[in-house]
């Protein structure tokens, strides 16, 4: 996809998340690796209403070269792609159900969300907690990729998701099921509930590697 593509794309599935109330006011961002950097979502935007030509363009070394100034969270974005060399895309949400999720204190840190459904599985895989750190804090950044490496989205505590995919659109479709699996999670909290079990897990993995 070339650059001019890329934008136009952002700006569609930016749209798209605000529209479903996944990105409210102007929280979120997004990104895509490009062929000499990469692409981010303007600081203070609403991804409801991002004009293509604003979006900002990093180049490899993470400076920006053209557009509005990126988000504060674009050092977490670059500290993505550097653990994460297959991956093309990050998208970062304050989606309701994701953020409540990352506020309880009983949850297993190392894997906050229990397998659901086969989809969550596929697509997100096991889900550790990022620490609190403020946003934009190059702290915060560093807790990501330390994770990141072995993981391909993780759950920010107080605070959101991030999530990686090889395209924005598998990104995107990753932090659409994390988000709906924390709502089935809400839903059924307190019910005796059936989850998948291990050996089903490991068949889903098997069958549907993840990169």
């Amino acid at each position: 996809m070339n650059e001019h593509a890329a934008r136009e794309h952002l700006a569609r599935l930016g749209a798209a998340l605000y529209a479903r109330g996944l990105a409210p006011g102007s929280s979120g961002n997004l990104s895509v690796r490009i062929g000499d950097g990469y692409l981010v979502t303007p600081t203070n935007s609403c991804l409801g209403r991002l004009d293509p030509a604003a979006i900002s363009k990093l180049d490899a070394g993470g400076r920006p070269v053209s557009g509005d100034p990126p988000s504060k969270e674009a050092v977490l974005h670059l500290s993505v792609y550097g653990v994460r060399p297959s991956s093309g895309a990050v998208v970062h949400l304050h989606s309701p159900y994701a953020v409540a999720l990352s506020c309880l204190a009983d949850v297993d840190p190392a894997d906050v969300l229990p397998a659901i459904t086969p989809y969550y599985v596929m697509r997100v895989g096991t889900l550790p907690l990022v620490p609190y750190h403020r946003p934009g804090d190059r702290a915060l950044a560093d807790a990501v990729g330390s994770l990141m490496g072995t993981h391909s989205a993780a759950l920010l505590a107080n605070h959101g998701s991030v999530v990686a995919g090889a395209s924005l659109d598998e990104a995107v479709y990753a932090a659409e099921e994390l988000e709906e699996t924390a709502k089935l999670f809400f839903v059924l909290r307190g019910c005796a509930t059936r989850y998948l079990t291990a050996g089903q897990i490991a068949e889903l993995h098997r069958t549907f590697p993840r990169v």
